[in-house]
């Protein structure tokens, strides 16, 4: 999957760092859908939160898709993607579609806030769905990070997810980088809400240029 500058495509998704773009290229290349967007990163929440008027009016834009971590506050982060597009012209409806988003119009904008649509949580609740049932170094991990005392952890009470799956990671062969685990055919991407996210960027992007 091209990873282009998003000035010079009609089709851009719009993520917040190199996680989600790895993530989101592998599980493309799984699921053998076409290159027909280019993944652009924005530094962050922030960064991407600012960029939303422009990228939507950028000239011959024809579709703008944006993926966000609901962090502790689905309805928040929602709330603020709205009105970073009410901005450009473009209304939102009143909550995520549990399927992903997506608003007909010129371009055509898809939002979809990780990990479901439906639930606080970030990038690695959604990799953590994909950690196979049997899979063994999981249970592992959980075991570790739960057995930290709470005044000797570096990470809060909605990190604890994050902390497992970076956990569980850490024994790949090649630690840390959870679109490598896709690659290497660590997670299951065949599970619902995984599909559900591939047929999202299909219905928003399309299947051919």
């Amino acid at each position: 999957m091209s990873d282009l500058d998003g000035s010079s495509s009609t089709r851009v998704l719009l993520v917040e760092g190199r996680d989600d773009r790895s993530v989101v290229r592998n599980l493309c290349r799984v699921n053998s859908l076409a290159a027909t967007f280019c993944i652009v990163e924005k530094n962050g929440w922030d960064g991407l939160r600012k960029s939303i008027p422009v990228e939507i009016k950028a000239e011959g834009r024809t579709a703008l898709g944006i993926i966000v971590d609901a962090n502790d506050s689905l309805c928040g982060r929602w709330q603020a993607v709205a009105g970073r597009l009410q901005v450009a012209g473009v209304k939102a409806p009143a909550q995520p579609t549990a399927t992903g988003t997506i608003i007909p119009g010129n371009p055509r904008v898809g939002i979809w806030v990780m990990p479901g649509n439906y639930s606080d949580g970030e990038l690695e609740d959604f990799v953590a769905g994909m950690i196979p049932p049997a899979d063994p170094v999981w249970p592992l991990a959980e075991q570790y990070i739960d057995g930290i005392p709470e005044e000797h952890r570096k990470f809060s009470e909605g990190k604890i997810v994050r902390a497992k799956v970076h956990a569980w990671l850490a024994a790949r062969s090649r630690p840390r980088q959870m679109g490598t685990a896709i690659e290497a055919g660590d997670l299951d991407t065949r599970v619902a809400h995984a599909q559900a996210f591939v047929e999202w960027l299909r219905n928003l992007f399309g299947a051919h240029p």
